[in-house]
């Protein structure tokens, strides 16, 4: 049974359409539709409930050493309010789940998973935990809503004090408040906008929901459903897990290598991946050329030649026009280079491109 999040009231009566996701009920979209409320992510702000997000914490006197053996990057030498991405991998190679660590304190990490596996991760984490360490699922307490934008920041210092706004991308300031609010604001998000995530106490989702669209009224912040935020990040070339990455796909062949430091002494799949050596298959975009979208799951072709799959497909936007993300043979994967990809028995026509396929100006 698809559970609530604690704003599912708010986005019946804003009109969202209700769809299962992840296990959560979502608003899909508003009345707006998906391509105005991408755009208003692009050239103003957009408000998105992601209190389905898993939280866990990870506190220990042997809590980084246990970080560094479950995850692929480097935890070390990490700010208090850092945030560093990672993918987690399976002895395999293959890869558990991709998500965020902040470090809140000496011996005290928060991490933020994707919501579909969330008790797998905690598992995972308890089952390959070592010496003084507790790792502790705080999602029931938590609700998450990401404002992002051009003027999501400009709507932010309307309702807290500039020492609450992290001053780099991918830090946190914790014990923060927000319009008398208490919330931890996060510098991140999963729409290649600017703008920050704000985790707060699940009774007070609601108040700040409603006191952020009040306050960005003006600026044209409007609320944005899952639709929205699937075109956005696929603009942004993000990977989505179990598109882009599952238990059988590498954090390399995904094009995570900026995430997974084999300098490490060791972490879980370290070996698997040192064995494969240098990744067969890659990530990469696809500039449709021809008629039609490319979806995922759609065999990509040079000639007659199967090269890959697509991971993931749309009609952009912002761009106007579709692309796609695939996974093909690595001697394919050069810009430039012509594919077809097989839809519903007819072949339509793309080029290989590098990623992202939007990139914002800073």
């Amino acid at each position: 049974m698809e559970r609530k999040t604690p704003l599912y009231e708010a986005h019946v009566q804003a009109g969202g359409k209700m769809v299962p996701f992840a296990g959560y009920i979502l608003p899909v979209q508003y009345g707006t539709g998906v391509m105005k409320e991408h755009m208003a992510v692009r050239t103003q702000a957009g408000l998105f409930d992601v209190s389905h997000m898993g939280e866990i914490r990870c506190e220990g006197r042997d809590a980084l050493s246990n970080l560094q053996m479950l995850l692929t990057n480097n935890f070390e030498g990490m700010a208090i309010g850092q945030a560093r991405y990672s993918p987690m991998c399976n002895e395999n190679g293959g890869t558990v789940d991709d998500l965020i660590v902040y470090k809140e304190g000496e011996e005290r990490y928060f991490i933020v998973v994707n919501a579909a596996n969330k008790d797998k991760d905690y598992e995972w984490m308890v089952a390959h935990q070592s010496g003084e360490v507790t790792f502790t699922d705080v999602s029931e307490r938590y609700a998450q809503l990401a404002l992002q934008g051009p003027r999501a920041m400009d709507i932010l210092r309307r309702i807290t004090e500039e020492a609450c706004i992290p001053q780099k991308y991918y830090h946190a300031v914790f014990e923060a408040e927000a319009g008398g609010i208490p919330c931890n604001i996060s510098k991140t998000g999963y729409t290649g906008e600017d703008g920050v995530e704000l985790y707060l106490d699940s009774g007070k989702a609601e108040q700040m929901w409603n006191l952020l669209l009040e306050t960005g009224k003006k600026d044209g912040l409007i609320p944005c459903g899952l639709g929205a935020r699937d075109t956005l990040r696929m603009e942004a070339a993000m990977p989505l897990y179990g598109h882009e990455m599952d238990e059988e796909v590498t954090p390399l062949e995904t094009g995570l290598t900026f995430a997974v430091k084999m300098a490490k002494e060791d972490f879980i799949g370290k070996k698997a991946m040192e064995k494969l050596g240098e990744p067969k298959r890659k990530r990469v975009g696809l500039k449709v050329t021809g008629r039609g979208i490319i979806r995922e799951h759609q065999d990509v072709y040079v000639g007659d030649t199967v090269i890959g799959h697509t991971t993931s497909g749309t009609h952009c936007p912002y761009l106007g026009y579709p692309v796609a993300m695939a996974l093909l043979e690595a001697e394919y994967t050069e810009p430039g280079t012509k594919v077809a990809a097989e839809v519903r028995g007819r072949m339509v026509e793309a080029e290989i491109t590098a990623l992202p396929f939007y990139k914002r100006n800073k």
